[in-house]
């Protein structure tokens, strides 16, 4: 999710009824729409007004009247006689709602609310019972009120009156959404927990403007399941519950009143988190069954750049003496932001709203739109055999999903689809379709791994064209077989020549699929090609798009290897990736350099190995899909070992060696759009081992005599002040921290963003008589370097400081310093 979100709410609740009101609820000093305020009906029906302030309540039967209560106002009986729609007005007490709510000891709604800790795993659905399911009807829509838009065409005048822009873009909104949605998608799944473990498998899907479903759209979450919870989580941020074991410290509580739902007395309490202004927190209103302490009602909101509103609603189930989930609403309001925001994949998009000139910018089509999701839960079987198959999924959706008749879609809906609804459906000119996602995420999906699609084979976009100072100009063509051709078997291979060197290199290879579920390979190649010198590869690492590497550019040490593999490359690990490997190799160095060993001096040497890459994401959510398995939701950190060892007395092997690689990745993303990234990683090389397969920690900076004449590009994760071939180690340890800020605005398409970074290293070498021909230096006393970068500043392109310090600071001031170009690539999804 990217930035920040731009959306308009309008909360409401379609059902076919005989008996149906609609109205809005204001302060009387100042005409302010009142958010939360409670309403109850003559027919006991109990409802809340959405963050706009307006409500919609439908009933069976006949509605005389309505009790409205908020807090900090006084509470209104109205007697509604023949009125459909109602302007509310509520008189405001002396007190002052916004007011700090104390929760001491001896406070009322402190003493409710350790209650419900304390009985919360007797009315925790997933705690009390061991085995449930459940079936979910879900429907997402992305629209706008037709009568909130001004259908005028306006003319915007620029300097001179006689210099006219004709503006239709509000008529052409409002005519559009009048007649259908901008966007629409049904879902009903199976739900089923089985001993703590809990899988959705999708039943049937339904998508408006899209060709082919969108896998991505259907694992994306809006919110928990359950407040229970110990975090509560909005669009990827997680905030403390209310009613978790420690929600007494970050939220104040207040005793509203008293009220029935399901025949039962339930309490209500108003929460409001304790953080400072700036550090925006939950806020919402509890119903808190009086006898068991369970939850009956929640409504959960959080304004600031964010404007969300969540509400859960439960139903008593006797029997089980249990409150469980009877259906969601969920809808997400615009905040306070300035810059644009996609999201579903870039599904909805939605303006930032920014100043240009000085103005304020007119309100457009995006300013009023909402997304509003409903779902319902029926079929709940309690306490009954489960057996889930394939635990490690979160989500399985079943290949004929897609493909379900108008009756199987009647059966499950909660209501029949408005003429809007349907002729979304039906009409071509959904914002998806207009904008084409279906093929930008289909495209999206080849290319952040590196490959471009065309017909039955995906072109490897790193092969075009690079640059090294060894090989000068490189130009190559390769990729790799697809689905269009065979599902089970693939071809894979390239061809490059160096312009400098004048040699060709080429890879070939193929492999056949022997698991679906856990997409197991098997297969093998061989390589003809060079590989920088002491730079570690991780073999599982995904090949991640970039137009090009920077790092590479001015790296001129490399070795030339001719190898064979064969591989096994599988997900069948839960949460995991894994690659076996099996490699004979020829190694020959291609600079001044013999490696020692035995009292032999070695210029080319043979290496036969078997390796295993593997990476480990516990807390992420994977999706098995018709095509394959997805990570839906990716959680942090993510752990990556790799093992080597020598095979002795095998192929011709020339040393015994042992190398394991490890590395540790966190990210943490902000509400407000900053980003804190940590990485660690380190190296052990044991026994007989060319400074080829060394480490050299990722230098990039150039040996030369100014700092203009360094100038070069910033790689990802790589010292920008350690010169290459300044380091070499057998056993290594690396620290990166950095924190991004969000984006300022300077101009309209001028806005960078700030970020500070800081790297530090460790290492040592055993046995360095053994490298023959080299100098280099160890890092026995650690290496530091902190920077300033100001990034996105035009067109992707920005601007990084580095400075050097520590024990290995050079005596020259300016050569401590390095600046470098920064460039982020924007796929636009």
């Amino acid at each position: 999710m990217k930035h920040l979100l731009f959306i308009f709410l309008f909360c409401s609740v379609c059902v076919q009824a005989q008996f149906r009101i609609t109205g809005i609820i204001k302060d009387q000093t100042n005409q302010k729409p009142l958010p939360f305020v409670t309403i109850e009906t003559n027919t006991g029906i109990i409802s809340t007004s959405d963050v706009t302030g307006k409500f919609e309540i439908s009933s069976n039967s006949t509605l005389n009247s309505l009790i409205i209560s908020y807090i900090g106002y006084e509470t209104l009986t109205l007697y509604i006689k023949d009125k459909k729609h109602l302007s509310v007005l509520l008189i405001p007490k002396k007190t002052n709602l916004n007011a700090t709510l104390p929760a001491s000891e001896n406070d009322e709604a402190a003493v409710l609310i350790e209650k419900v800790i304390e009985k919360q795993d007797l009315n925790n659905p997933q705690k009390k019972l061991s085995n449930f399911q459940f079936k979910i009807y879900n429907k997402l829509i992305v629209t706008a009120n037709p009568d909130s838009i001004s259908g005028k065409i306006d003319s915007i005048y620029f300097g001179k009156k006689n210099d006219i822009k004709i503006d239709s873009s509000n008529y052409k909104f409002k005519k559009l959404v009048t007649k259908q949605h901008l966007f629409l998608t049904e879902k009903v799944s199976l739900f089923q927990q089985e001993n703590q473990k809990v899988k959705e498998t999708v039943l049937g899907t339904k998508m408006s403007g899209f060709k082919n479903s969108l896998y991505e759209i259907i694992g994306f979450h809006l919110q928990s399941f359950s407040l229970y919870d110990e975090k509560y989580e909005f669009f990827e941020t997680k905030y403390v519950s209310p009613i978790s074991k420690t929600g007494l410290k970050d939220y104040d509580y207040k005793f509203l009143s008293s009220v029935k739902i399901a025949q039962r007395d339930c309490y209500v309490l108003y929460f409001k988190n304790k953080k400072k202004i700036n550090q925006k927190g939950l806020e919402g209103v509890l119903y808190i069954d009086a006898e068991n302490f369970g939850l009956a009602k929640a409504i959960i909101r959080i304004r600031g750049i964010l404007d969300i509103t969540s509400i859960h609603e439960f139903e008593f189930i006797k029997q089980e003496n249990l409150w469980f989930p009877k259906n969601n609403d969920f809808t997400v309001v615009k905040g306070q932001n300035d810059d644009p925001l996609k999201i579903l994949g870039g599904t909805i998009f939605f303006e930032g709203d920014y100043e240009e000139m000085g103005l304020k910018k007119k309100k457009g089509p995006t300013d009023f739109s909402y997304i509003h999701s409903e779902s319902y839960f029926f079929e709940r079987e309690f306490n009954v055999p489960v057996d889930i198959k394939r635990s490690s999924v979160v989500i399985e959706i079943n290949k004929d999903a897609v493909n379900k008749t108008s009756d199987f879609w009647n059966l499950y809906r909660t209501d029949s689809l408005d003429f809007r609804s349907k002729n979304t459906y039906k009409s071509l000119d959904s914002l998806a379709y207009r904008k084409g996602v279906d093929s930008k995420l289909f495209f999206g999906r080849k290319i952040i791994n590196g490959y471009a699609p065309l017909g039955f084979f995906d072109f490897d976009l790193r092969y075009l064209i690079s640059y090294n100072n060894y090989e000068g100009f490189r130009f190559g063509i390769g990729g790799k077989t697809n689905e269009k051709l065979s599902v089970k078997y693939r071809l894979e291979g390239y061809a490059a020549y160096g312009l400098k060197d004048e040699a060709m290199k080429y890879k070939i290879g193929g492999a056949k699929r022997f698991d679906e579920f856990s997409n197991t390979w098997m297969g093998v190649n061989y390589t003809d090609d060079v590989q920088e010198i002491g730079s570690t590869k991780f073999t599982i690492d995904k090949r991640v798009f970039k137009i090009y590497d920077p790092r590479p550019i001015n790296v001129n040490t490399f070795y030339h290897h001719q190898t064979w593999n064969g591989f096994i490359e599988s997900k069948l690990l839960p949460k995991s990736e894994s690659i076996w490997q099996f490699s004979q190799a020829k190694i020959t160095p291609l600079f001044n350099y013999l490696f020692y060993n035995d009292g032999k001096e070695y210029s080319v040497f043979n290496m036969t190995t078997a390796s295993l890459s593997l990476q480990w994401n516990p807390f992420s959510d994977f999706m098995q899909t018709p095509t394959g398995k997805i990570e839906i939701e990716k959680r942090f950190p993510v752990f990556t070992l790799q093992v080597t060892q020598t095979i002795p007395n095998s192929l011709g092997n020339d040393f015994d060696y042992t190398k394991i690689d490890f590395r540790f990745k966190y990210q943490k993303k902000f509400l407000n759009g900053q980003k804190s990234t940590f990485l660690l990683q380190s190296g052990l090389a044991l026994g007989d081992v060319p400074i080829t397969h060394l480490y050299s920690s990722s230098p990039n900076n150039l040996d030369r005599s100014s700092i203009l004449k360094r100038i070069t590009v910033a790689g990802e994760n790589s010292f920008e002040t350690m010169f290459y071939n300044e380091f070499f180690s057998s056993r290594y340890f690396i620290l990166h921290l950095k924190h991004g800020f969000k984006r300022i605005e300077i101009l309209p398409k001028v806005k960078p963003s700030l970020a500070l970074v800081t790297r530090m290293a460790w290492g040592n070498m055993d046995n360095p008589e053994q490298h023959l021909g080299i100098e280099y230096k160890t890092l026995n006393e650690g290496y530091f370097e902190s920077g300033i970068e100001l990034n996105h500043i035009l067109y992707g392109f920005g601007l990084g400081g580095y400075y050097r310090y520590g024990p290995n600071q050079l005596s020259k001031f300016e050569d401590n310093i390095a600046i470098k170009i920064t460039f982020t690539f924007d796929l636009g999804f």
